[in-house]
């Protein structure tokens, strides 16, 4: 194996022995091979429409099969052979589909005709004979550039995932994705030409976001201020992660009036703003604090605990048989939800304690995201205008478990008390409990949501810079960024594509970029690596 592709990488350059998320070599490689089956599937599904040919099962498919090799999402050897078969057999269909239409169909590229082997074992071979991140390219910056990308893709497959679960499409997005898969194959290609498709990367990211905002407020309506409780209620209880909200959503059904209380962890908090959620009563408060301290927090709670989507660490032994999982999270012995009925779900958490006794652990605030924060707008603006907020800073991204991380923290507690402090992602872990208190009103911390809402911090921005007649850049604010795995890669390339510049990054510079290609991105974009205090940062930002 080999696998870069997130922030806590082995020794910061990869990790070849056992993935530090606690991936094995076996399941890494058959993340190889699926991606080089899918490589082989858009191929013929590239040239297909060119010729008018959409087949809307290998869109969703190739989605969902990108998306299941993003960090933390499916660590289970047997759903990845069905994955692997499943490219293999799409394939060949678009390709049928390709030849009767009169295209081309004679592709010498190897993932064109691979044949998958008959076993879990003889498919981790094949993946490890790929070397698939090494051979990529044999120029260094090429393949930096292409890893660039092809992590972008994971998290643009997330994201457009996520929005079809909610009726959300756009055929553009497929068609990206499969241009670039076959980008990826492609030698010869120059760094113009390479930067070029990571841009686009971002562009497309931009509009799958777009259609994924689209999707929960459209289906859940505009978030608003408000309080979580983060302590207890007594009674029987289930704890739901990660950030599908659908998922969320029929939970909360489904569990209606059956005496469970529902609470939110990680990724989840911000459901709690939309208001066709948080009209259910027994829809609680949140539960835990910081990514890192999942595997102190989770084996606590009186109840099961239902993952969705990527951002969790692999569940311990010790709680494993009260772990479910939906969609494309999987890992060896867990519960998996394929029908999305809850029911055994519902019956392991009526046959546990529950909390014996109503707990207070103090509350936080969600729902700032562009409809309420836009709401305020003028407030803001006369704000800025007479000096009482002197600067915005954006401090959002990943969680990890990696030391270093504390900067986030120490960088919001000393923002001064004439700034506003956006955040968005499951970062924010790091301080979201803070009471920064606010100005005219205006609370000093603004939690825009999860990750998947970079959309809605984006609007803002840009709705800032046409409220006082300039550019994104010209407006007296900062990003600060953290980034664990490979959506916030995605992010960062809509940020490039937009223009966005003088960007911090950390906690640490991803290893899969090369010195000559980090030096691109600080020449025509700024981008600058934390400082090692946030005391030097803040000087440097507010003189």
């Amino acid at each position: 194996m080999f696998c870069n592709q997130c922030e806590q990488t082995a020794q910061g350059t990869g990790c070849s022995k056992i993935g530090v998320c606690g991936k094995k070599p076996e399941v890494a490689d058959l993340q190889d091979l699926l991606m080089h089956g899918v490589q082989g599937l858009a191929l013929y599904a590239a040239e297909g429409r060119k010729m008018g040919i959409v087949d809307e099962e290998a869109d969703l498919f190739t989605m969902q099969a990108i998306f299941s090799t993003l960090t933390n999402v499916d660590f289970d050897p047997a759903r990845f052979q069905e994955l692997v078969n499943r490219a293999v057999e799409l394939r060949e269909s678009v390709k049928a589909k390709v030849a009767a239409a009169g295209g081309r169909t004679d592709f010498d590229q190897a993932a064109a005709t691979f044949t998958p082997a008959d076993s879990i074992d003889g498919l981790a071979a094949q993946g490890a004979a790929l070397d698939f991140i090494r051979t990529l390219d044999e120029d260094e910056n090429i393949r930096s550039l292409k890893q660039t990308l092809l992590y972008g893709l994971k998290g643009i497959a997330a994201y457009a995932d996520h929005a079809w679960i909610l009726g959300q499409k756009d055929d553009a997005i497929a068609g990206f994705l499969y241009e670039a898969l076959v980008a990826l194959m492609t030698t010869g290609l120059s760094v113009d030409a390479c930067v070029a498709v990571a841009l686009k990367a971002g562009e497309i990211n931009l509009l799958a976001m777009k259609i994924l905002d689209a999707g929960n407020t459209g289906t859940y309506g505009h978030p608003v201020p408000t309080s979580v409780p983060l302590g207890a209620k007594k009674g029987k209880c289930i704890l739901i992660s990660g950030h599908d909200l659908k998922d969320l959503a029929l939970l909360l059904k489904q569990t209606e009036g059956k005496g469970i209380n529902i609470y939110t962890h990680g990724e989840m908090l911000p459901a709690h703003g939309y208001p066709e959620l948080k009209k259910y009563d027994h829809f609680h408060g949140h539960f835990g604090t910081a990514w890192q301290n999942q595997h102190k927090e989770l084996p606590d709670f009186p109840g099961p605990v239902l993952f969705t989507t990527n951002c969790i660490q692999k569940p311990r032994d010790s709680y494993m048989d009260r772990v479910f999982t939906t969609g494309l999270v999987g890992w060896p012995g867990v519960n998996h939800v394929t029908d999305k009925d809850f029911t055994p779900l519902i019956d392991k958490a009526l046959s546990m304690p529950g909390f014996t006794e109503d707990t207070d652990k103090g509350s936080v605030m969600v729902g700032f995201a562009r409809n309420t924060v836009l709401g305020v707008a003028d407030k803001i603006i006369e704000g800025v205008k007479s000096k009482a907020i002197r600067h915005f800073f954006l401090v959002g991204g990943c969680d990890g478990a990696k030391s270093g991380r504390n900067y986030y923290t120490k960088f919001v507690e000393q923002v001064p008390a004439d700034c506003l402090v956006l955040t968005l992602a499951c970062g924010k872990f790091r301080f979201f409990d803070k009471n920064l208190g606010d100005i005219g009103g205006i609370p000093r911390l603004l939690d825009v949501g999860q990750c998947n809402d970079a959309y809605s911090a984006i609007q803002i921005a840009v709705a800032l810079a046409n409220a006082f007649d300039c550019g994104v850049n010209d407006l007296p604010l900062s990003i600060i960024l953290s980034w664990y795995e490979q959506k916030a890669v995605a992010i960062l390339l809509t940020l490039l594509y937009l223009g966005i510049k003088d960007i911090r990054l950390g906690p640490s510079l991803p290893t899969f970029i090369s010195p000559a290609v980090l030096q691109v991105l600080v020449d025509n974009f700024d981008i600058k690596p934390l400082a090692a205090t946030p005391e030097e940062d803040l000087k440097a930002i507010l003189g």
